[in-house]
């Protein structure tokens, strides 16, 4: 026997007794119960994490991720070089000048709206990244270009070479016929495909086209854009300050309700699965509960030789804790090893959510998958405390009075 001596009789109980089989059966479900509520948590939340990396990297890879610029909204500057303070800025990957407007754009069957920006046509920029046809090179300054999703190109019904008419009301101007937006003929020279909404919304041009057709006098700007290694960062920079007369602007002005609703999916997804570990807790109660009652001798006899209530509450946390300890650590290995194969399960029991041969998008963060095992069973650790304390409370004389 080893010491201490309250694990090893909680060990030995946890094992239990050939005729004692239901409540070996109560122990076993809950110890069942916990390692798939562990297992569907662990798998749930490495999909979902999957989707939201997904979403960053098509939405956030494309649009800026932040602009600081003056507050009138426009930005004079005498160089290519950014002002000094945006490179102290922790976390910046990519600092680069901008034109941006929401804009009307018109074919010559269909008509939209979305946003237009004007960028430095330069290969490290993330939009030739996601080019279907056409070059970025090819967005040179004066030829009035434009590359578009492939979702409002579709709408539109243009392909390369067709014209279509920019309108922004940003640069109106009052005529005797009334106010009339800035306006101009570009050649669509380019299509883009990043996998989301983005590419039925998004119009990007050459800077200085776009600036012409704001109205911008020579070396203005809209302010200069900015790309974060993780693009949830913004939400921290945006406290800090800026110095004076400019302004910070992010993503989540266009795109935070949809990442708000995918983290509280997420969440709340979390917490119902967390629900399945909380009922196979509760049955680790009721399992302790029965073994408690059966018990009550043997408690009183160590009692009387000489255990203190502390090594007899410590006798039934390590049975009741054991099972959520094994539970927790079988469900976050299998969790683990299904999140992993997911979409090779998936292909075998012949399901497929998408089509084209594309994949359910996983992403297992180690540390998110100890959390749940570490909740798991700090939740069944709490669940022994009162069957523990009803065994230590009891008293050798009545247990032992009719034996």
């Amino acid at each position: 026997m080893f010491h201490p001596v309250s694990a090893f009789i909680g060990l030995r109980y946890l094992r239990g007794r050939s005729g004692d089989k239901f409540s070996r059966f109560v122990s076993y479900m809950s110890t069942a119960g916990i390692s798939i509520g562990v297992l569907s948590l662990v798998t749930v939340l490495s999909v979902m994490n999957g989707f939201e990396g997904q979403l960053k990297q098509k939405i956030l890879g494309v649009l800026p991720q932040a602009v600081v610029s003056q507050a009138d909204g426009k930005t004079q500057f005498d160089s290519q070089k950014p002002p000094a303070f945006l490179s102290k800025i922790p976390n910046v990957e990519q600092i680069s000048p901008v034109v941006r407007s929401e804009a009307i754009i018109q074919s010559a069957s269909r008509l939209s709206a979305g946003l237009m920006v004007g960028i430095e046509p330069k290969s490290s920029d993330p939009i030739a990244e996601r080019m279907m046809m056409g070059q970025i090179s090819e967005l040179q300054s004066g030829t009035y270009r434009v590359f578009l999703g492939h979702t409002l190109a579709r709408t539109l019904n243009v392909t390369l070479g067709d014209k279509v008419r920019l309108m922004v009301t940003e640069a109106s101007q009052f005529t005797p016929l009334g106010r009339i937006p800035s306006q101009r003929n570009f050649t669509v020279a380019g299509i883009f495909n990043t996998g989301s909404d983005v590419d039925a919304m998004l119009m990007v041009t050459n800077i200085e086209d776009a600036g012409r057709l704001l109205r911008y006098s020579p070396n203005t700007i809209s302010g200069w854009r900015l790309f974060f290694d993780d693009p949830f960062i913004v939400s921290d920079l945006a406290q800090k300050p800026l110095p004076t007369g400019w302004h910070w602007s992010d993503w989540r002005e266009q795109r935070g309700e949809l990442f708000q609703a995918v983290r509280m999916e997420k969440n709340m997804m979390g917490l119902m699965l967390g629900l399945i570990i909380a009922v196979a807790a509760f049955n680790i109660i009721s399992a302790l509960i029965m073994v408690v009652m059966e018990k009550q001798s043997e408690v009183a006899i160590l009692k009387t030789q000489g255990m203190t209530n502390h090594k007899i509450l410590a006798i039934f946390m390590v049975q009741g804790a054991s099972s959520g300890v094994i539970g927790a650590l079988v469900g976050g290995a299998l969790g683990t090893l299904l999140a992993s194969h997911l979409n090779q399960v998936m292909n075998t029991v012949g399901l497929s959510l998408f089509g084209g041969g594309m994949l359910l998008p996983v992403v297992i963060e180690p540390m998110q998958i100890g959390l749940v095992i570490f909740m798991a069973i700090m939740l069944s650790l709490l669940a022994t405390l009162f069957p523990s304390y009803r065994a230590a409370s009891v008293k050798p004389a009545e247990a032992l009075r009719y034996e």
